[in-house]
């Protein structure tokens, strides 16, 4: 399966964005779920997504933090509301650049919290000129992930650090070869562990802490399903009745998928 280009992606993140705002809200990845979470809403489960990559990062006060596939702005303004530090963001999206620097203004944090169009492939900012880097469910949109990380690390200031939220391969005993195959070749080409923390170290990166979440993401597929599915007549409108089946099915389809995982990763760059 070819994997859309950078400008297809925009485009369609253009062309949906009031049936995403709507269906997600100002978070557009997945939630997190534990025994004392399960009735949260999917806003709450998603904050609490942001909040559980943050905790992993040495955040101090003045940092410069670069958020790549940055969205509509909800985990970057909720960064800034919570940390002193100055978000620049991007997106290959000009609708999500425009509603991100709404969102920014009125949450009165324009003067330090601000968003551009930009390919996180070809990043446009100097060597060296950011304290972090943050991806959370962007990396698997890209062309190719690990040439993002690399240009993650060349904008990386020395002991600077790099936090990855993103899908990963599962091993599991006795998982379907077809369904696996399907997995690591699908639209989100997910690889494993070993494989991703071998890119990182070849980008000149040092994996620091890694979590797994798999357990506590994978109901966002399913509450995704029923979301969707209680929009159908709005999604219809935007994706037509045949890729609103697809997608339907898709949810459910890697609800049930063991080998379909989730890990908050960090990377250091050497001082």
């Amino acid at each position: 399966m070819t994997k859309p280009t950078p400008t297809e992606i925009g485009e369609a993140y253009d062309s949906s964005a009031d049936l995403l705002d709507q269906l997600w809200g100002e978070n557009l990845h997945h939630g997190y779920w534990d025994d004392t979470s399960a009735d949260a809403s999917f806003e709450d489960a998603t904050n609490r997504l942001t909040d559980k990559l943050a905790d992993m990062l040495p955040i101090k006060p003045g940092d410069r933090l670069l958020d790549i596939g940055c969205g509509v702005g909800g985990p970057a303004i909720r960064l800034a509301e919570v940390h002193d530090i100055e978000v620049v963001g991007v997106s290959i999206s000009g609708g999500q650049v425009r509603r991100a620097n709404d969102r920014a203004a009125a949450a009165g944090l324009a003067d330090r919290l601000s968003f551009q169009l930009g390919d996180a492939m070809d990043l446009p900012f100097p060597d060296e000129s950011f304290d972090l880097v943050w991806a959370l469910e962007s990396l698997h949109h890209m062309p190719d992930r690990w040439h993002v990380i690399r240009q993650a690390a060349r904008i990386l200031r020395p002991g600077g650090t790099m936090a990855i939220g993103d899908f990963l391969l599962r091993p599991v005993d006795g998982a379907d070869a077809e369904n696996v195959a399907l997995v690591r070749n699908g639209v989100l080409k997910i690889v494993e562990l070993d494989e991703y923390q071998a890119n990182i170290r070849a980008a000149g990166l040092v994996p620091a802490a890694s979590l797994d979440v798999s357990d506590q993401t994978r109901p966002s597929w399913s509450k995704a399903a029923e979301v969707f599915e209680a929009s159908r007549e709005l999604a219809e409108k935007h994706i037509g009745a045949e890729q609103f089946n697809v997608t339907i099915s898709n949810f459910r389809g890697l609800s049930e998928a063991p080998t379909v995982g989730y890990a908050l990763l960090t990377a250091r760059k050497p001082a």
